[in-house]
């Protein structure tokens, strides 16, 4: 990860990839990678078969699918989600993730438009 000096001006990876880590067998692990006022990044990495079950958030969210094969449910529809898949999520939309193979994915929680 790189800042300036000027920390507030940006912040930039290389590799997103390189940050994370695969996750041992049978778990999820999750990394906060930045936050900035009420937005803020995580990267998670899942282990073949693991599920985020089905849950919802009160702020928009971003998710980013960076390599692997999942599931993503997003309200009551499916999509076979892979390496380059992007979601755009309204606060309080009910989702889940489930791990085909490893996978590295970016969530992005936004504020609230009335924040």
């Amino acid at each position: 990860m790189t800042t300036p000096e000027n920390a507030q001006s940006y912040v930039y990876f290389e590799d997103l990839n390189q940050i994370s880590e695969n996750a041992p067998d049978e778990s999820i692990v999750s990394r906060t990678i930045h936050k900035s006022g009420k937005t803020r990044v995580f990267m998670f990495d899942f282990a073949p078969g693991q599920t985020l079950s089905d849950h919802s958030s009160g702020s928009p969210a971003i998710i980013q699918i960076l390599s692997g094969e999942a599931t993503l449910g997003l309200g009551d529809e499916m999509y076979e989600a892979h390496g380059g898949s992007w979601a755009y999520m309204q606060a309080r939309l009910s989702h889940s993730v489930t791990a085909k193979t490893a996978v590295k994915m970016m969530l992005i929680m936004l504020p609230n438009q009335a924040d």
